[in-house]
């Protein structure tokens, strides 16, 4: 895989400082039941790490000490750690809002057949990958029949009454399939709606349009195509700086399998640490104890992917 760091480092991107803790993005492991193009994190069913039971209690302190409002778990499929349920319990118990990045095909996984109804009476928000509404383009991005797998993960989910309006949120999220931004979240979001509900009776609460980042998997892919250099000349080019208010690293901390502190999950996978009361790598164990979270955020050129456009977040376009 070609690393694409060096080609990222030396950046124009305008610094950012972290304004508040309102969410911690934490990463289980890097395991997953599928291995897709687009993954920034190039998870797969060949990886082994996984974060320990004492790095999830240190999670849970962290929630409860630093009353952080949000807890979005992510992966690889952070549900094929086998702390995934206590954490989740827990977390609930504390009144903290979990949000579960889930891929739906974990769903029907032999022995994760009781999932979906455990995320239902926790009331785990879910965030599902579903990168099209077409059989034909998901499942050259994601696998032979991943499209059938979703379709019926996400009907199992309305059937528990997810993205029906009942208390359970069900948001899915689209990214392109190559170099290119999205398209305008809304008018997707209609569309697959429309589509969806007409062939197969599924209903969602929000589409998020998210931007490819050119890092791990998908970066190494431009590099080999020859497209890195236009791609980044995309991103650039669509930079508002609008946008820079409202991203995501300035209200989120990612956490990864180890305990390790970082600004986003892109620079989690980049291997660039969040600083810390002057340190130069934090941990968990430094966020239980700092008196300020506020900090300058380390940024790169993949941050364009982030502002260009509509902009682009964990919690789907930054602009209306």
């Amino acid at each position: 895989m070609h690393a694409t760091l060096p080609l990222l480092a030396a950046t124009t991107f305008p610094a950012l400082r972290r304004d508040r803790l309102d969410t911690l993005q934490v990463n289980l492991g890097y395991r997953c039941n599928q291995s897709c193009l687009h993954c920034h994190v190039g998870a797969s069913p060949q990886r082994t790490e996984a974060m320990d039971g004492e790095t999830i209690d240190l999670v849970l302190q962290v929630l409860e000490r630093r009353r952080v409002g949000s807890l979005d778990l992510t992966g690889g499929a952070p549900e094929l750690n086998p702390q995934f349920r206590r954490l989740v319990r827990a977390a609930r118990a504390l009144g903290v809002r979990v949000i579960d990045r889930c891929n739906l095909t974990i769903l029907l996984e032999p022995g994760h057949e009781d999932l979906a109804d455990f995320l239902g009476g926790e009331g785990v928000e879910i965030v599902a990958s579903l990168p099209c509404y077409s059989a034909g383009n998901v499942d050259r991005q994601r696998g032979d029949g991943v499209f059938d797998k979703s379709i019926a993960a996400l009907q199992r989910l309305n059937a528990l009454g997810y993205g029906r309006g009942e208390g359970l949120v069900l948001n899915l999220v689209y990214n392109p399939q190559g170099p290119s931004l999205p398209p305008p979240q809304a008018a997707l979001e209609a569309d697959y709606k429309r589509e969806l509900q007409a062939h197969f009776g599924i209903g969602f609460d929000h589409l998020y349009t998210l931007a490819n980042m050119p890092i791990q998997r998908f970066g190494s892919t431009l590099v080999s195509k020859g497209a890195f250099d236009a791609y980044m000349t995309l991103l650039k080019g669509a930079h508002r700086d609008d946008n820079l208010a409202t991203v995501m690293c300035r209200s989120l901390v990612s956490v990864d399998y180890q305990g390790w502190l970082y600004d986003c999950d892109f620079n989690q996978m980049l291997g660039l640490p969040a600083r810390l009361d002057g340190r130069p790598r934090a941990h968990l164990r430094d966020l239980l104890a700092a008196d300020d979270v506020r900090a300058p955020i380390r940024v790169a050129d993949h941050c364009y992917g982030c502002t260009a456009g509509q902009g682009s977040s964990c919690g789907g376009a930054l602009a209306a």
